[in-house]
């Protein structure tokens, strides 16, 4: 796994930081995003003859992040409320005269802004999808290889009905393959360019906006859209959902992990070896820290969520700040969900299984998650009703008592006489009552590939 690459300055980065997508999402990452979008739009502009050749080569080599200061352009932007205003001041100071007039020329702030947070978006899905891929193919791996492990499903945190912690495994691995494919999708399909001009008419560039516009999408590999989206915010709309959606995955597998890894569970254990987990006060205990910081991390994404689409009635041809309300949620969902992405890879692939224990929790109340095998066993010979009443009884007469259901079962005539000692066996053996669970995990794992 990567290390950690905590956000500039946090003091909680090891947490809400994990793995390589905080990197791309920082303030050095993100000024970066805006120079290139200033330096392919001179070379745009150059193409389309707009531009000499010369002063957008000149205004590209002084494109780099390193000679600018992110604190003074924050500081600055004040000003104009955005950074995109001191950026285009200063790099035009780096720049000889001749070359200096062509900085930004036909763009507006909002152009370089915009793209370059597609930009920045689309270099931190590729850490993304990575780890998202990985702790698919761990579940994977642990869909197969306890596609036979026996263990208690649980309704509403009850004992319901015997599966197998295989079945388990390729529920995670379908959702985290969707989620990964939906936000493949938006990295293809959803994160164009973004070219207008003061209000979206191109008119800065006379009859040349849309080959700028077309020359600027291929310069950055970036799709082309139908019109300028300046404040039709479906796009980063749907990004935003996308990555919710994610986080709500991978929220559910943390769950699952942290109720399994309970001392009077004790199904699963997180690895890591030793000092993983440990308590300041307890020496004794062993916390599953990866589930807990994904929970932490997805709890935060669904207000971030809430504001991006929150922010999407917008004025005219331009916003009285919902565009500039997306600008930190959408960063913060990126790295958010990238942590979370990181921590379930790293749990996943260490994932401790205890097959001895979910067998035994099944067993623990005696027979009772195979009430339903026992009804389905009788319903035959005795009529679903009456067979539903003599198993509702023998399962209050076990709980109550403590004993087996095997024993309460044979204690009525007639389930001793339609199934005898071997027929309640049978019925009451988990193992023959899982349905299609195999079938299940290798539809799970032939679509994962």
């Amino acid at each position: 796994m990567p290390p950690s690459s905590p956000p500039e300055g946090s003091l909680f980065g090891g947490v809400f930081g994990r793995g390589r997508v905080a990197a791309e999402v920082g303030d050095r990452a993100f000024l970066q995003a805006m120079l290139d979008a200033e330096a392919a739009l001179a070379r745009a502009s150059a193409k389309a003859g707009l531009v000499p050749a010369e002063a957008a080569e000149a205004i590209a080599a002084a494109c780099q992040a390193g000679r600018f200061d992110p604190a003074e352009l924050g500081e600055l932007a004040a000003a104009a409320g955005n950074p995109v205003v001191p950026l285009v001041r200063q790099l035009a100071e780096r720049l000889p005269p001749e070359a200096a007039g062509h900085v930004h020329q036909g763009a507006t702030s909002q152009d370089v802004l915009d793209t370059a947070a597609v930009l920045v978006a689309r270099r931190a899905l590729a850490p993304l999808l990575d780890d998202l891929g990985g702790a698919a193919d761990a579940c994977a791996g642990l869909a197969a290889a306890h596609r036979d492990t026996l263990m208690a499903g649980r309704t509403l945190l009850q004992q319901a009905v015997p599966v197998t912690f295989g079945l388990r495994a390729a529920g995670w691995l379908v959702g985290l393959d969707e989620t990964r494919r939906r936000l493949a999708q938006v990295d293809r399909d959803e994160l164009a360019v973004q070219l207008g001009g003061a209000a979206g008419t191109l008119a800065a560039f006379g009859d040349r906006g849309l080959v700028v516009l077309g020359d600027l999408a291929a310069e950055l590999d970036l799709a082309e859209p139908t019109v300028p989206w300046h404040a039709v915010r479906v796009r980063p709309a749907t990004l935003a959902s996308a990555l919710g959606t994610c986080a709500g995955v991978l929220a559910k597998l943390a769950r699952d992990v942290a109720l399994l890894a309970q001392t009077e569970v004790a199904e699963v254990r997180e690895g890591g070896g030793p000092g993983r987990g440990g308590s300041s006060a307890m020496p004794h205990k062993r916390n599953p820290v990866a589930a807990v910081a994904v929970a932490a991390c997805a709890a935060r994404v669904p207000g971030l969520v809430a504001t991006v689409l929150g922010a999407m009635a917008q004025e005219h041809e331009r916003a009285v700040g919902g565009w500039h309300a997306e600008w930190e949620p959408q960063r913060d969902l990126l790295r958010l969900v990238g942590s979370a992405a990181a921590w379930s890879r790293e749990l996943l692939e260490g994932l401790e299984v205890d097959p001895a224990r979910m067998r035994a929790n099944l067993d623990a109340t005696g027979g009772l998650p195979m009430a339903e095998a026992a009804v389905a066993a009788l319903a035959g010979p005795l009529g679903g009703r009456r067979a539903r009443e003599l198993v509702d009884g023998a399962a209050r007469r076990a709980a109550a008592g403590g004993r087996p259901l095997r024993d309460t079962l044979l204690e009525a005539p007639e389930v001793a006489d339609q199934l005898g000692p071997a027929g309640v066996e049978a019925a009451l053996d988990p193992a023959r009552y899982l349905g299609s669970a195999q079938a299940l995990i290798d539809r799970a794992l032939a679509a994962h590939g």
